[in-house]
């Protein structure tokens, strides 16, 4: 069974190929359930790691219905991908209904050859994910990474059985995956599981000083904006 781990940085990369990971999904801000990383951990972490590295192209976080200037972005993180030598891709686009945008999807897949390319966890929100599985199967991707349409692919495995039986392509179960129910996944004969493996170190103590996080931000179903009016109010009353 293969096993990729979620690293959000050079030190989770090394760490988890130093444990025995097959391969790595790098990404930043697992908080929010990961966003692309910037050119300079890419690079970093190829140069320091034998095993495959597959990144994720997911330009913000919330959901995954994407306007035109942040799929050009995606498009441009792809290529950039390519010319620093990673592995694979990992993404995907969906459509306000919650099906799969085929269209740029494909788009994606296309842009992503020869490399291994990964539909992520939006698939967990498709209303109807057998059909979407003939449509990925389709357009060339080669894994689909889920936790069953629930909270964690534990709760998921009889979902994520069904599926498997149903499609050619790897269900990667993913989501809660840990040291006490990985092998639940082996036994169910799943070829792949995806883990992050998340500790915490490196504490400060921050008594006494106001918070950095912005829960404002942290909108699911809306996507943040600079606001042309606003600004333009802010740049009159000091200009």
């Amino acid at each position: 069974m293969l096993v990729e781990v979620c690293a959000n940085s050079w030190e989770s990369a090394l760490n988890a190929q130093k444990a025995g990971a097959d391969r790595i999904e790098l990404c930043s801000e697992l908080a929010v359930g990961g966003i692309t990383p910037s050119i300079g951990l890419i690079k970093l972490v190829r140069q320091h790691l034998s095993i495959p590295i597959h990144v994720l192209i997911r330009p913000r976080s919330g959901h995954f219905t994407y306007s035109d200037t942040e799929f050009e972005v995606m498009k441009a993180d792809i290529e950039t991908c390519k010319e620093l030598g990673v592995d694979g891709i990992v993404s995907g686009v969906l459509n306000k209904d919650f099906t799969v945008d085929v269209s740029r999807t494909k788009v994606l897949v296309d842009l992503c050859k020869p490399l291994h390319f990964t539909f992520h966890r939006a698939f967990d929100w498709i209303e109807n994910p057998v059909e979407a599985l003939n449509q990925l199967e389709k357009i060339g991707v080669v894994t689909v990474l889920s936790s069953g349409g629930k909270a964690t692919a534990e709760i998921g495995l009889h979902h994520l059985e069904a599926w498997q039986k149903k499609t050619s392509l790897t269900l990667m179960a993913g989501g809660g995956v840990t040291p006490e129910n990985a092998s639940m996944f082996k036994q169910s004969r799943f070829r792949a599981i995806h883990c992050s493996g998340t500790s915490f170190g490196n504490r400060v103590d921050l008594q006494g000083k106001i918070t950095m996080n912005s829960s404002r931000h942290l909108v699911e179903d809306r996507f943040a904006l600079t606001d042309v009016e606003t600004i333009k109010s802010i740049v009159k009353a000091v200009k």
